[in-house]
């Protein structure tokens, strides 16, 4: 182990406690920020073109997640690697990570850009629009597709930076995008005209500007010197960086599925009901990303702290990782109970920002929120522990933890409990899901904790 990497880095030295305040914060605003584009889009089309504008956001949202799976895998992947051969004081190794990270991150996001564009239609069906939202979903689906490039740079580099140090400067990318979207999406809403198509607009020029801030940031690295050999694509390389990315890739992914198979769940379920296709299918979209929020703060406080875990695991100092795991743990709960306190009480406090409708859309989203969200306090464990495997380079463990919920669990429940329990089943399944995996969870840290 090299020692003086130790002694003069303050990954290794500082004490725990002021390290995660240091890098969880940033991090924590910078995951709400980003999961802020798509809610801010909810609320003004909500008020501005009604619930079958939200419900094409809904639609469209799996496309979206497909392109952050694919940055995460790259990009998460590449921060754990910077951390880790930081920590045994490889920084070549660590720079040629970055720079083809970088390289394949911006291919791929030009890939997805014409794919989407290509295969729109047949795609928003698939995700669950009925013929009276799809018209709203391919307005907004094609231009939100122009933004698939710098979109995958701004989830990508994220990480990069904050494992580079920087914490603030990943922040203040993020929140410069936001801030550019929330004061558009109202001008090209309401001052426009635009409906959905304004909401589109106003969200790629946030995420422009966020991608431009972050490219600056390729020459201002400080712990590792890029040069023009590093951005060239190595097969091995990326080998490494994408099993030390997969647990975030699967969960990305894993919600596309899941995000698939239960808008076509309710559709069909809801069709049979007095609420009809569109309100469940609205109302769970809106519920699933006030729910991000919420995992956007835990994956914060994970994330943050993945340069400490990497840092101290590759040099070594096994008690400073675990110390910070319970620090994350402990915080993470306390905020879950807390959200869950909200949902219970005050669902529809919640729901009136998007808009006021029928209230039969009112009592399904009330069911939403009440149900689907049921055990979340117990979620916290789950993630929190996928992204520590992940960041201390075990891989295995922290891909098994996330099919656990989404691919194992979440979904087989979605298609089973609706036919017992028509629409309403695919509520259910979202906290069966939540405990298995909190089981699950349970049993893997039995098995691998004392290794650690």
């Amino acid at each position: 182990m090299d020692t003086t990497v130790t002694k003069t880095n303050p990954l290794g030295t500082e004490r725990i406690g002021k390290l995660i305040l240091t890098f969880a914060v940033p991090s924590i605003i910078s995951m709400v920020v980003n999961a802020l584009y798509n809610i801010v889009d909810q609320i003004f089309i909500g008020q501005g073109v009604g619930y079958l504008g939200n419900g094409a956001t809904n639609v469209v949202m799996p496309m979206t997640v497909i392109a952050i799976a694919l940055s995460l895998l790259i990009g998460d992947g590449a921060a754990a690697y910077l951390s880790l051969k930081l920590g045994e004081g490889d920084e070549g190794s660590a720079a040629r990570g970055i720079g083809c990270s970088i390289s394949v991150m911006a291919a791929a996001g030009v890939v997805l850009c014409v794919l989407f564009n290509l295969f729109l239609e047949p795609l928003c069906r698939l995700f669950g629009a009925t013929e009276d939202i799809l018209p709203y979903a391919m307005d907004y689906g094609r231009i939100i597709s122009y933004g698939i490039l710098f979109s995958s740079i701004d989830s990508g580099m994220a990480g990069m930076i904050r494992a580079d140090g920087s914490p603030k400067y990943s922040m203040a990318g993020l929140l410069a995008g936001c801030i550019t979207n929330i004061i558009l999406d109202p001008i090209f809403i309401f001052v426009f005209h635009w409906g959905v198509k304004g909401a589109a607009w106003a969200t790629i020029a946030g995420q422009i500007l966020n991608a431009f801030l972050y490219l600056a940031y390729i020459w201002r690295f400080k712990s590792i010197k890029l040069d023009k050999k590093c951005f060239r694509v190595s097969g091995k390389v990326m080998a490494k960086v994408s099993s030390l990315g997969i647990s975030s890739f699967i969960t990305q992914i894993a919600i596309v599925l899941v995000m698939a198979v239960t808008n076509n769940i309710l559709v069909s379920y809801g069709a049979q009901s007095k609420y009809g296709a569109e309100i469940p299918l609205t109302t769970i979209g809106i519920t699933m990303k006030v729910n991000q929020i919420v995992s956007a703060v835990l994956l914060g406080l994970a994330t943050g702290a993945q340069p400490i875990w990497g840092y101290n695991y590759g040099s070594g100092q096994k008690y400073r990782v675990k110390q910070a795991y319970r620090i994350i743990l402990a915080a993470s709960t306390i905020m879950l109970v807390l959200a869950f306190l909200v949902f219970q009480l005050a669902p529809m406090s919640i729901v009136r920002l998007f808009g006021s409708e029928s209230e039969l859309y009112n009592e399904f989203a009330v069911k939403c929120f009440r149900i689907f969200l049921l055990a979340c306090p117990i979620n916290g464990l789950q993630m929190a522990t996928g992204i520590f495997f992940q960041a201390i380079g075990k891989p295995t463990q922290a891909t098994v933890l996330s099919l656990s919920r989404q691919i194992v669990y979440l979904l087989p429940a979605t298609l089973l409990l609706p036919l017992a329990l028509g629409v309403e089943g695919a509520l259910w399944a979202g906290p069966l899901a939540d405990a298995l995996a909190f089981v699950t969870t349970l049993i893997m840290l039995k098995l691998y904790w004392k290794k650690i």
